[in-house]
């Protein structure tokens, strides 16, 4: 059995391999690493398979928590075949270090992942690259800021870094599939937005595992357009743990970190950490004092983060020239004078509508037709009970 497993072994590419390394129970990104640093894919499968000899380190490392009996166990033909398969289906790409196509910017890393997989085109990652994260329960005015924020961006050739999650995220992603939708349908000899910038998605589970479920056409969308990586092998499920150690990648990623919304501890937080950890420059969008989706963001600004405003401020963080396109014109109808005493409440934070009618000290019709006719004109929305304005006056 021993020679037929080798023979098979032998005939599986590394890359399966290092997949189906990845895919072992407790393996994490640190102890992948030794194993492919220290041996490499085939040679660490021999090895956990007991026809090698192991090393000093490696018997050190099958020594803990019973990892030696618990990944030979794992360790089998069906699991090399199982990844195979599954890398087809999906259309996965495994890539290696090594590999021409691995990031430059990971290679370095000193936590770079030693396995990553990949669904798209890796050419996105040419463009200058912003990370856009937030909390994933953003105000209507955080998202919409988010995704017209990622739009600007894309369209001057950056591409936006976010990690699909609910929320911001989202938004971010969506703004940059904007851009790319405005490209497309750009009259022939409109220059603008001719170099839009493809999305880039990090996520924390395998990258046939959509999560949250109700993103499938939005994961679709950034495979299609841009590309989506993981360091999680097929079927793996979106664990807790695993999103902090995505938030790594993210940041790593990153040229410059756009915090649109964030509470004061959280996943945001984590990536601000990691993002600081690797002298990337960490930026925040100013939000509601009493706002508690803002704190995160309003703390970072009082420790010295600089504001964001608008797409200009990331791009000359950048060293870009942000004349290249012209900005992103608001066509909604201005609002009118009676109008905008509404709107200015709202702007200060969200009400409920009779904190509005409190706030303006306007008859409750007044206040009524006023709203209706923001909310119409796409300046201000309902959410939960809440009014919010979606940008400032």
């Amino acid at each position: 059995m021993t020679s037929v497993h080798r023979e098979i072994t032998t005939a599986v590419s590394e890359h399966v391999v290092a997949a189906a390394l990845a895919s072992l129970p407790q393996v994490g990104p640190q102890r992948l690493r030794v194993l492919m640093n220290e041996l490499g894919a085939h040679t660490a499968w021999r090895t956990i398979r007991g026809e090698l000899a192991p090393t000093a380190r490696m018997a050190a490392l099958l020594g803990q928590h019973d990892l030696g009996r618990m990944w030979r166990r794992s360790a089998t033909d069906q699991l090399l075949v199982h990844i195979a398969e599954s890398l087809e289906a999906h259309h996965m790409l495994v890539l290696l270090a090594k590999d021409a196509e691995y990031p430059a910017v990971l290679r370095g890393d000193p936590s770079a992942p030693a396995v990553l997989f990949a669904r798209g085109n890796m050419a996105a990652l040419r463009h200058r690259r912003v990370g856009v994260v937030g909390t994933r329960a953003a105000s209507a005015a955080g998202r919409h800021f988010a995704r017209r924020l990622s739009c600007e961006l894309a369209a001057h050739g950056v591409a936006v870094v976010s990690g699909l999650a609910r929320g911001i995220d989202a938004a971010a992603h969506l703004g940059a599939l904007d851009a790319l939708e405005a490209r497309d349908a750009a009259p022939p000899g409109i220059a603008a937005a001719k170099d839009a910038a493809p999305p880039i998605a990090v996520v924390a589970s395998g990258l046939d595992v959509v999560y949250p479920r109700e993103h499938a056409t939005l994961w679709g969308s950034v495979v299609e357009h841009g590309v989506l990586l993981s360091e999680s092998p097929p079927g793996c499920a979106p664990d807790a743990f695993r999103f902090p150690l995505r938030n790594r990648i993210l940041a790593a990623l990153s040229e410059v970190l756009v915090v649109v919304e964030s509470r004061e501890t959280g996943g945001s937080m984590i990536t601000v950490e990691e993002a600081l950890k690797r002298d990337v420059t960490v930026m925040a969008v100013p939000g509601a004092p009493l706002s508690t989706t803002s704190a995160g963001t309003n703390q970072l600004l009082s420790q010295g983060a600089a504001p964001v405003r608008d797409a200009t401020d990331v791009l000359v963080a950048l060293g870009l020239d942000h004349q290249r396109h012209h900005m992103h014109r608001d066509t909604r109808v201005p609002p009118s004078p009676d109008d905008r005493v509404v709107l200015e409440a709202l702007v200060q934070q969200p009400l409920t509508f009779d904190q509005l009618v409190q706030r303006v000290r306007l008859p409750i019709h007044d206040v009524a037709v006023r709203i209706g006719h923001l909310e119409s004109q796409g300046w201000v929305t309902a959410n939960a009970g809440w009014w919010e304005a979606l940008v400032s006056p």
